[in-house]
């Protein structure tokens, strides 16, 4: 059983996404108000992912972050919030996190980089990155970026690298945003132009 907690000094953010996560079939959830709640929690058991916001008592910056990748290691740990600068998000990326969740991310989305974290994956703070900041495309969608350029389908994207197709999805969703990109078409156009891959 996947076991996930969610730590946010807003009793309503925590309830709302354990709540988004209940419903897609995720039953092992843990609630933390704070760093330390959230530590002693990781003490009795580790999790599969650790979504922290930015902002609550004991985080300091980063270095509640930097505490909680060490306490869960190997397991993954995300910041969520609902403001972040781009070089906070990108910093917080550097030290280990699995990635960065917007607090305004619709439900659908989230449980998506909920499952993409699990899997491996990182998340990228779309919402921050500006239209055309190719530099910011992560490994990940790189690879898919080249496989659309290749002229493949998700699915065979998604076996070439022994993804879901539902993250291959979301990478292409993300990565359009990025380039400023109007389809997959336009994404190869703009990647053969920049010379990105």
């Amino acid at each position: 059983m996947t076991r996930i907690l969610v730590a946010d000094d807003h009793d309503l953010v925590r309830e709302t996404i354990a709540a988004y996560l209940e419903a897609e079939g995720f039953q092992d959830l843990q609630l933390a108000s704070d760093v330390d709640a959230a530590l002693h929690l990781v003490a009795i058991a580790r999790f599969d992912l650790i979504l922290v916001d930015y902002e609550m008592p004991g985080m300091i910056g980063l270095s509640g972050l930097v505490r909680l990748i060490a306490a869960n290691r190997p397991g993954p740990v995300a910041l969520i919030s609902g403001a972040i600068s781009p070089e906070t998000a990108a910093a917080a990326l550097e030290l280990g996190a699995a990635g960065f969740v917007p607090k305004t991310l619709g439900s659908r989305n989230l449980v998506a980089a909920v499952k993409a974290m699990i899997g491996g994956e990182v998340f990228g703070p779309v919402s921050l990155v500006a239209k055309g900041s190719e530099g910011l495309l992560s490994g990940r969608e790189l690879d898919v970026l080249r496989g659309i350029c290749a002229g493949k389908s998700n699915k065979e994207i998604a076996r070439d690298y022994g993804l879901q197709e539902v993250t291959v999805k979301l990478h292409v969703k993300t990565m359009s945003r990025k380039l400023g990109a109007k389809n997959r078409t336009h994404a190869a156009m703009i990647a053969r132009d920049r010379k990105l891959v």
